[in-house]
């Protein structure tokens, strides 16, 4: 009988807990969702000889920035410790949807840090008050500026914010990683500066979470973002006039208010309210398009 070596003991997956079937499982559900994406699909070139189906190992391991023996290691359904900001990457990196995303948190034993597609602070009143303030836009955030609802006059305002998926609906992070939202603000740098001093001022209080601890790794990808972080800014939130350039009706000046839905400043509801007659006639426009939009979805 072949002696088996204590190295091979250690490393051999072992097979009957619930954590080590869920280690198996998670190892088998990675390697499904990488053998079905193509290499075009991710923006790398294929290559003569590939005979892997999809992605490779150490292609899915750069792109999610992330060691090639620790990812093989997790393809092979060792126990090994996997945080929440690396489980967000393969998520992403393996183009996973809503559903698979949060398969994939649970074979992992972590908690999701996005925000969710729906949320237990946005009650049916409070859509129906975003509903009720139309035409003008309104959306419901929190402070790390996830946006956690919204009419549909606020969806076209920036962007087409139904065409993002919600775990990257940010106003930060939207500024630097969409175009039409980049391209809507007129104040560019101020407002991105403004934004860096208050995400700061308010993490003061959850330095440790997982949530702000992943976004603000995947905003430090950009210097613009690193270079007003590193500032060391705070400012608090007060009401301010907003301009916008609009790709559908052209520019908007608009005060922005927030009113906050508790005693903590964190949920709030933000709304912009037209400065003047010409950007009141834009506002209505642009809702009436977000009507004909909306009537022409598919049921």
């Amino acid at each position: 009988m072949a002696q088996v070596t204590t190295q091979e003991t250690a490393t051999r997956p072992s097979h009957g807990t619930g954590a080590e079937v869920r280690r198996l499982e998670l190892a088998a559900f990675l390697r499904s969702r990488r053998e079905r994406i193509t290499p075009e699909e991710v923006g790398l070139p294929r290559g003569r000889r590939r005979r892997t189906p999809g992605l490779r190992r150490e292609e899915v391991a750069q792109l999610s920035a992330v060691g090639v023996t620790w990812y093989t290691w997790l393809e092979q359904g060792r126990d090994i410790q996997v945080s929440v900001q690396v489980l967000d990457a393969l998520a992403r990196s393996l183009m996973l949807d809503a559903t698979e995303r949060a398969h994939l948190f649970q074979l992992s034993g972590a908690v999701d840090p996005t925000p969710a597609l729906t949320c237990p602070s946005v009650t049916p009143a409070l859509r129906a008050m975003l509903e009720q303030l139309e035409p003008y836009p309104a959306s419901i955030q929190n402070s790390r500026y996830d946006i956690l609802a919204h009419n549909r006059t606020l969806g076209l305002l920036l962007c087409d914010l139904e065409a993002v998926p919600p775990e990257d609906r940010n106003c930060i992070l939207l500024s630097y990683t969409n175009d039409d939202w980049r391209n809507s603000i007129v104040h560019l740098e101020d407002t991105r500066r403004l934004m860096a001093a208050r995400l700061r001022a308010a993490m003061a209080g959850h330095l440790t979470e997982p949530a702000w601890k992943m976004l603000l790794k995947r905003l430090r990808e950009y210097p613009d973002f690193c270079e007003a972080w590193e500032r060391h800014e705070v400012v608090v939130a007060h009401s301010k006039r907003k301009e916008f350039l609009n790709r559908l009706v052209g520019r908007v000046v608009v005060d922005q208010s927030e009113l906050w839905l508790g005693p903590e400043l964190g949920s709030r509801m933000v709304t912009y309210v037209p400065a003047d007659e010409e950007s009141r006639g834009r506002m209505e426009r642009l809702h009436e398009i977000a009507l004909e939009k909306g009537a022409s979805q598919p049921a």
